[in-house]
């Protein structure tokens, strides 16, 4: 028996993951068999948006509110900390800071949606069209490359930096400087199929390279943490600072996706499928770009336009009730295509898509049914696009999201799938970054980590008795979108 199986749960060693989100600042405590053991939140003001589609939030406040929230979770563990051994950050995608010679902001921070340098991340776009197109990737307007230029040309001389989230959060933990992540570098232009920044670019645009990070993979020990941070935290000195990722990869990490062909579902306000794949895979329409994995492989994965947005005008007390009616009424009387917004994304790219109904709904649990399979019908079209682009897509997809608490839904998905649908148990940002931490800590890699951490959520069967016709639903569903001149086959 290992020394591990005799330990009490007391004496587990414990990882912490941090989430730097929009809203909040998320922590996470977790043992090396995947158990929290602590947890703490703490406010961030809004970010401000104005003309121009500007979207800024003061960055000295991110410091000290994971600072206060990790003194909060570690004061919460049986030796108040002094149990952790690593910490990995995870924030927003595309958020950056101007920073001075000191690391610390000369102005706010830029968000991940932030639009301000659109016409710069077109030049970036233009100039560097094909690396992008080796990549998969396009620069689009509220990509952060454009917007470290902006920041050069507005703080001129006085830019030292422009790092991301983890890297300011890392200054803090260690004391010094601290490597970017390959996964929130991205879309600041880093190339993680060469392993460069893309510098042809910087060049065109007049941008220093020495004004970026050097760039590590997901769960490199980036340094430790320094006395100062220790006493301010609760982490114990010499604490390892893990890179971590963004908020969307993390989260795929959190569900246990980590290994190739494995991919996940997140039902959230639009639907987005991420997974892994061995080798990286171009589509030609651009609805799937791919981040790096930590051990080398590739995390394809699109967002679509569709979603729980579908059931944006129900109440939210009455959606129980409405899947009771769901689930005894059987497949809907006609099909919904509940697209609430203009054009498509992905699994298809289209300008002109709009939602549509064939028909009239019978009642109202005939509408709200219809909603739900329509919502699956694009699951189902984008899982399959994944395959055709040469994606294995293998064993049960896992699910996220609020939606995924619907169990009516969860079975329909898995229905019109036609394959198990395994529910996430912790799908967070800030438990991938805990599984990140655990990289090189308690375990060997991610796929150890998740293997030992990731606890399987319950497993959601077909229903055999809809699965004809919602297939046939499904048929007809591909067909409209054809007639339409949406989708190409």
């Amino acid at each position: 028996m290992s020394s591990g199986a005799c330990r009490s749960d007391d004496a587990r060693p414990v990882v912490a993951g941090v989430d730097v989100a929009t809203a909040s600042v998320r922590v996470l405590c977790v043992d090396d068999r995947g158990r929290v053991r602590a947890e703490a939140r703490e406010h961030l003001p809004a970010p401000e948006r104005g003309v121009g589609g500007t979207s800024e939030q003061d960055a000295r406040q991110w410091w000290p509110a994971v600072r206060s929230a990790l003194r909060r979770a570690t004061n919460a563990l049986p030796a108040h900390g002094r149990e952790v051994g690593a910490v990995s950050v995870a924030a927003t995608s595309g958020t950056i800071v101007p920073a001075g010679p000191d690391g610390e902001p000369l102005g706010p921070a830029l968000m991940y949606d932030d639009r301000r340098a659109a016409d710069l991340n077109a030049e970036a776009q233009h100039v560097g069209s094909v690396r992008w197109a080796a990549l998969g990737l396009a620069v689009g307007p509220t990509a952060a490359l454009g917007r470290a230029a902006w920041c050069l040309r507005t703080y001129g001389p006085r830019l030292r930096h422009v790092l991301h989230t983890p890297e300011l959060i890392g200054r803090h933990l260690t004391g010094g400087p601290v490597p970017a992540d390959w996964s929130h570098a991205l879309k600041t232009g880093y190339d993680p199929r060469a392993g460069e920044w893309a510098h042809e670019v910087f060049a065109a645009l007049d941008f220093p390279l020495d004004l970026l990070s050097a760039v590590q993979a997901p769960g490199t020990c980036a340094g430790a943490v320094a006395a100062e941070a220790s006493a301010a935290t609760g982490l114990p000195v010499g604490c390892s600072v893990r890179l971590g990722m963004t908020d969307g990869c993390a989260g795929q990490l959190a569900t246990g996706a980590v290994e190739p062909g494995r991919f996940v579902g997140v039902l959230g306000t639009t639907y987005v499928l991420k997974g892994v794949s061995t080798d990286l895979v171009h589509d030609p329409a651009g609805a799937l770009y791919s981040h790096r994995h930590p051990d080398g492989w590739w995390l394809p994965g699109g967002a679509s336009n569709t979603g729980g947005e579908a059931l944006a005008d129900v109440a939210p007390g009455r959606l129980a009730e409405l899947d009771r009616a769901a689930r005894l009424r059987g497949p809907a009387s006609f099909l919904r295509y509940p697209l609430r917004r203009d054009g498509e994304r992905f699994p298809f790219v289209s300008g002109a898509a709009r939602g549509f109904a064939t028909a009239p709904a019978r009642d109202e649990a005939d509408a709200y049914r219809a909603a739900l399979e329509g919502v699956a019908f694009v699951e189902r079209l984008a899982v399959e696009r994944v395959e055709e682009l040469g994606i294995p897509v293998s064993g049960p997809l896992h699910a996220a999201g609020g939606g995924s608490r619907s169990p009516v839904w969860t079975a329909i998905r898995a229905t019109v799938l036609d394959r198990p649908v395994r529910l996430a148990e912790r799908a967070e940002t800030a438990y991938g970054a805990a599984l990140l931490a655990a990289v090189g800590t308690l375990h060997e890699d991610l796929r150890t980590s998740a293997a030992a951490m990731v606890r399987p959520g319950e497993l959601v069967e077909p229903v055999a008795a809809e699965r004809v016709a919602l297939d046939d639903a499904y048929q007809r569903f591909r067909s409209e979108l054809r007639d339409r001149g949406w989708l190409d086959q």
